[in-house]
């Protein structure tokens, strides 16, 4: 049984990925690309499709029979994988509805860049659900921690523009490989948070 295809069909068509692109249409429209409310707003649509399903499955006891049908390294990966694609997707398409709808050849503004953020912020909420067992703690940490970060650049450590999830959306820095040096950043923050929730669910999965 291929466990990533049937997560992420589950997560595309979700009521909070549906929720997700409605959300981010009406904040563009709202607001802009260029506004506090777009990128404060990221770290929470993102969480919206997928970043509980673990907990869904492991709190109505669906586990038992499905785990044994797809093994737990494949389970582990279609449920990551699928959270971090879904949250990078809602992120991405409500965005280029919204760009379709506006009709501005003008408009500046980064599908690559968009996608990664969402799918950053969706996998640290899925490793805060698996870590805490509580859907609000997923759906509330990816922001805290979001705003922390962004307090700590604006307040403290203005030139330490690497951390600044501001940057990671629209770069006002030279990068090294300029978006991609972005890119391979929070790449590779992805890649370790996925380890960590590889981590966690071994072992939760231990006590099934």
């Amino acid at each position: 049984m291929n466990s990533f295809e049937t997560d992420i069909g589950r997560a595309i068509l979700s009521r909070g990925f549906i929720a997700g692109v409605l959300l981010e249409i009406l904040i563009l429209f709202t607001a802009g690309f260029d506004s506090d409310l777009f990128r404060m707003t990221v770290p929470v649509l993102c969480t919206l499709p997928y970043s509980t399903a673990w907990l869904a499955d492991y709190q109505t006891g669906f586990i038992k029979s499905y785990l044994p049908r797809t093994g737990v390294t494949s389970y582990i990966l279609g449920k990551i994988l699928s959270c971090g694609i879904s949250g990078g997707a809602v992120e991405v398409l409500g965005s280029w509805i919204y760009v379709c709808l506006k009709n501005d050849e003008n408009m500046q503004w980064s599908p690559l860049l968009i996608f990664v953020s969402g799918m950053l912020w969706a996998v640290l909420a899925a490793v805060l659900a698996a870590l805490s067992n509580s859907r609000y703690i997923a759906y509330g940490g990816a922001f805290v921690l979001y705003y922390i970060l962004v307090i700590l650049h604006e307040r403290y450590f203005q030139t330490l523009y690497c951390f600044y999830p501001y940057e990671w959306l629209a770069p006002e820095h030279t990068w090294v490989f300029d978006e991609w040096g972005i890119v391979f950043l929070v790449a590779g923050l992805i890649l370790v948070l996925i380890c960590l929730y590889d981590v966690i669910l071994r072992r939760c999965i231990q006590g099934v």
